[in-house]
């Protein structure tokens, strides 16, 4: 087996400052979002929402547009779930044969349905199966091999174990939220363990978890010293954040955002759900799940979040829209969410699942 990662990553959108990343988010960061994203500054690395893999599984067709029909002139990299290693041989097999910037592996996602047939954020809890994944996955795989995943699953004492596999199986990049599975998106990051496996870790590491504008990118990156950030449920509410964070980077003043602006972006989320052949309703629900982490920069008092929810027609959210970002559209967009503002987007979503598997960002937030 070999004990180094094997392939250099692909070089950054901007030479000699940290990589940035898009977290997958399952349901959100499809073809549609990643264009959205580009069109506002693309972060240097893409990842896919995730293959479910199985033994009757094949690839997924709306989420190979986003590998087929990329628009953003930047890497993306394919991400699978799943534990039948058979058939994650199978599928990683199938998935090289595009243009993919590496295979990913999801060992991260903390939603309970998810993680309860032991996949995702389920695998940490048995090292010696991972140990086999790992193994066949990286005889299989002849381009980039990277994995997603958290600190641990209830808690952190099996987290060497795991960086040593990453090692013996020369992973070419880990992904790691500083969180355990069972904290989900609640609690403090731990930081240090991210720091941890830096330094023992053989390919480099993006840090993920709570980063939420471009100070705090730097902030975590000074912390940890990794060779880049992963961005999720942050930049659905702030689109801008990757080209803020090159700025940050390289001394540049960060471009602060008005509230027309905000408005605009919304608009171009609109048009994705305007276009569904669902009832009213269900187009409104949609574009709550989004608006739930928009809302959390509009204004500290939460007047925008608590009348958009509220809204049960196109008409009545589109009012509200207009009245909270046009009255003063010069107006900034907080670069950080207002504390106490909370995200909700179960509760709006059109589909019937959990809020965490809504957004799962597997090991991502």
């Amino acid at each position: 087996m070999p004990n180094l990662a094997l392939h250099p990553l692909p070089p950054p959108s901007c030479p000699g400052l940290a990589v940035t990343a898009l977290a997958p988010m399952q349901d959100v960061t499809d073809l549609f979002f990643m264009q959205v994203i580009a069109s506002y500054g693309s972060p240097d690395y893409f990842f896919t929402e995730y293959f479910r893999v199985h033994p009757s599984s094949t690839l997924d067709k709306k989420i190979l547009r986003s590998i087929t029909e990329n628009p953003t002139q930047r890497p993306v990299f394919a991400q699978m779930i799943g534990e039948s290693i058979p058939d994650l041989v199978r599928t990683a097999k199938l998935l090289s044969r595009y243009p993919v910037a590496g295979i990913d592996l999801n060992m991260g996602c903390p939603a309970p349905r998810i993680y309860r047939k032991n996949v995702g954020g389920g695998l940490l809890r048995d090292p010696e199966k991972v140990n086999q994944i790992l193994g066949e996955l990286r005889q299989a795989v002849s381009g980039r091999l990277s994995v997603k995943m958290r600190i641990g699953f209830e808690d952190t004492a099996s987290f060497e174990k795991m960086l040593a596999l990453i090692n013996r199986h020369g992973i070419d990049l880990l992904s790691l939220h500083g969180r355990t599975v069972k904290q989900m998106y609640h609690g403090a990051v731990d930081y240090d363990r991210i720091a941890q496996a830096v330094q023992q870790l053989n390919c480099p590491v993006l840090a993920n978890g709570n980063v939420t504008s471009a100070t705090s990118a730097a902030a975590v990156l000074a912390q940890t010293g990794a060779a880049g950030v992963m961005v999720g449920r942050s930049a659905i509410r702030n689109p801008w954040i990757f080209r803020q964070i090159r700025q940050y980077l390289s001394g540049q003043a960060v471009t602060p955002v008005k509230l027309a602006e905000v408005r605009e972006y919304i608009e171009r989320l609109r048009q994705t759900t305007a276009a569904l052949t669902v009832p009213e309703r269900a187009r409104v629900s949609y574009l709550k799940m989004y608006l739930n982490y928009i809302a959390q920069s509009v204004d500290a008092e939460g007047a925008f979040l608590r009348e958009m929810r509220l809204a049960q027609t196109e008409a009545q959210l589109c009012s509200v829209l207009d009245r909270h970002l046009l009255s003063d559209p010069n107006a900034r967009f907080n670069l950080e969410p207002y504390p106490g503002l909370l995200a909700r987007p179960g509760s709006e979503a059109a589909r019937p699942t959990s809020a965490a598997e809504q957004i799962c960002v597997g090991s991502a937030g």
